[in-house]
C-alpha cells in the first residue's frame, strides 16, 4: 500500500500529494476541480497549497488555489476524506507590511483568512514557506548565500522562532490547525525548531518540504540525516525539476504554456534563467537519455527516484492537464531497477550541481 505516516502525527497520507499552486493561474477552477476529483478517487488524500499561490505570484492571484479548494470542498464535501496542508507567506501584499514578518499578530491572521478561503474548520498540516527573519539558500539564494552570523543574529532567530511555535501552540489549542511543518528550510533551521519545541513543550514539526529532484540533490548530505533521525517527513517539492526533466525544454523550446515560458522569464528572470541553461539542458538530456534507455516515462523516472529514496515521505506532485495527472500519480507504483539507479548515478556525477 503507498500509504505512510506524516512524521510524528497520526495522518496517513498517500505517497504522492497533490500540488495546487497553478490553480488560478495556468488552471482554471474547472481544471483545479477536475483534479481534485480525479486525485481523491485515485486514492491521492494528500493535497498542498499555501495562502501565495497561485503562482507566479501576484496580488491578483493571491489565494486564488485555496479558494479553488474551498469551493470544491462547498461543492462536493469529503473534507474529511483528505489531509490538507496550506502554508504562511510572508509577502508585501498579503498584510500590507513593506518588509513582511514572522510574527504571532500575522500568523493569526492568516489562519483565519486561510481558513475561510478554503472553507473548513480546520487545517491539517500548517506549514511556513520560507525563513523570513533570516537568510536562505533556496528557490534563486543558492549562488550568493551568506548566512546570519554571530551571537546576537543567532538570539534574534532562536527568539522569533519560539514566538513562532508559541503562537501556533496557541493556535493549535483553538482546534484551527492540526499539525505543523516547514517549508524551504536547511537542517539547522529544523533542529532549532525541535530543540524550541523540545524545551517549552511546544508542538513539534512533523514535515520539511523543499526541492529535492534528480538536479538539485543537496538535501541527500544534512536535511535527509536531520529527517531520518528525528522522525520529520520529508515532502520533495518540484520532483520534475519545474518540469525541465520531462525534457519538454530540450534544444532551447519554450512552450507557451509551460511553467518556464517565456512570459514566465520575462516575469522572474533571475529566478528561472539559470534552469534553463547549457548546463542543465545537458543534465536533463542525460536522464530523459537513461529513461528512454530503460523504456520508463522520464517524468515518472523522476518522481519515483525521489520516492525511492528511503527518508522521502510523500513527493508533491502538480500539473497543468490531466493527461500529466494522471502520468504523474502512477509514478507511485514504479520501482526502478538496480541498472536504472546505476545509470542514474552517473550522469549524477557528471552534473552533481546543474543549477
Amino acid at each position: 500500500m503507498h500509504y505512510t505516516k506524516l512524521g510524528n502525527s497520526q495522518l496517513n497520507i498517500r505517497r504522492i500529494c497533490l500540488g495546487t499552486m497553478t490553480w488560478g493561474s495556468q488552471n482554471t477552477q474547472a481544471e483545479g476541480f477536475e483534479q481534485m476529483s480525479y486525485a481523491l478517487e485515485n486514492g491521492v488524500n494528500f493535497w498542498d497549497t499555501a495562502e501565495l499561490y497561485a503562482v507566479p505570484p501576484s496580488p491578483a492571484t493571491y489565494g486564488a488555489s485555496e479558494k479553488i479548494i474551498g469551493n470544491w470542498f462547498k461543492e462536493n464535501g469529503h473534507r474529511e476524506d483528505v489531509v490538507l496542508a496550506t502554508k504562511f507567506s510572508a509577502i508585501p501584499w498579503a498584510r500590507g507590511e513593506e518588509k513582511p514578518t514572522t510574527n504571532r499578530q500575522n500568523l493569526i491572521t492568516a489562519v483565519d483568512e486561510s481558513l475561510k478561503r478554503l472553507q473548513t474548520d480546520y487545517i491539517d498540516l500548517y506549514q511556513l514557506h520560507w525563513p523570513t527573519n533570516r537568510s536562505h539558500y533556496h528557490f534563486s539564494n543558492w549562488w550568493n548565500f551568506k548566512p546570519a552570523m554571530g551571537a546576537d543574529a543567532k538570539k534574534a532567530i532562536i527568539d522569533n522562532k519560539t514566538e513562532i511555535l508559541s503562537t501556533l501552540n496557541d493556535i493549535m489549542q483553538q482546534g484551527k490547525i492540526r499539525n505543523i511543518g516547514l517549508s524551504d528550510d536547511s537542517s539547522w533551521g529544523i533542529q532549532q525548531f525541535l530543540n524550541i519545541a523540545e524545551k517549552n513543550n511546544f508542538p513539534r514539526i512533523s514535515s520539511i518540504q523543499n526541492e529535492y529532484n534528480l538536479m538539485r540533490r543537496r538535501d541527500e548530505h544534512d536535511v535527509a540525516e536531520t529527517c531520518a533521525l528525528e522522525n520529520v517527513a520529508y515532502l520533495p517539492w518540484s520532483p520534475l525539476a519545474m518540469g525541465v526533466l520531462s525534457g519538454k525544454y530540450s534544444q532551447g523550446l519554450t512552450p507557451d504554456e509551460a511553467r518556464l515560458s517565456d512570459a514566465s522569464m520575462k516575469d522572474d528572470p533571475t529566478r528561472y534563467a539559470y534552469r534553463l541553461d547549457l548546463n542543465t539542458h545537458n543534465a536533463a538530456n542525460a536522464y530523459v537519455a537513461v529513461a528512454k534507455k530503460h523504456g520508463l516515462d522520464p517524468c515518472q523516472m523522476a518522481i519515483a527516484f525521489t520516492l525511492h529514496q528511503p527518508w522521502v515521505t510523500s513527493t508533491i506532485i502538480g500539473a497543468t492537464n490531466m493527461d500529466q495527472l494522471k502520468n504523474n500519480i502512477n509514478a507511485v507504483d514504479l520501482k526502478l531497477s538496480e541498472e536504472c539507479l546505476k545509470d542514474i548515478h552517473t550522469i549524477y556525477q557528471q552534473y552533481p550541481v546543474p543549477f
